[in-house]
């Protein structure tokens, strides 16, 4: 249960760090999405209520299938670092180790 909790807070966290610090994640965008700013904070307030949604149980799972869909949808993003148009100069083991780690939460 302590790794739920974890995850929670992690989440939380991240969904913070997309208002605090939206300059990080500018150049992960890819550039056919329209409104970066505007998906970057949309994607931080989703982390936000679906971290703190699996704090507790009445919302637990739909929480997670959030995440889980907010993770699917991320790919693009994973994908995209993998162009060397992009700029990022970011390899596909990196992009894959990275996506890996964001879905040991989701059981995949």
């Amino acid at each position: 249960m302590f790794q739920i909790y974890l995850m929670g807070v992690i989440y939380t966290i991240l969904g913070i760090v997309h208002f605090t610090n939206t300059r990080f994640y500018r150049p992960l965008m890819p550039k056919f999405l329209p409104a970066h700013d505007l998906l970057i904070y949309l994607s931080g307030g989703a982390e936000i209520l679906l971290g703190i949604g699996i704090l507790f149980p009445q919302t637990r799972v739909f929480s997670l299938w959030g995440l889980i869909a907010m993770l699917i949808v991320f790919l693009i993003v994973h994908v995209n670092m993998l162009f060397p148009s992009n700029g990022l100069g970011i390899s596909i083991p990196k992009t894959f180790k990275t996506s890996l780690i964001q879905t040991q939460g989701c059981g995949f």
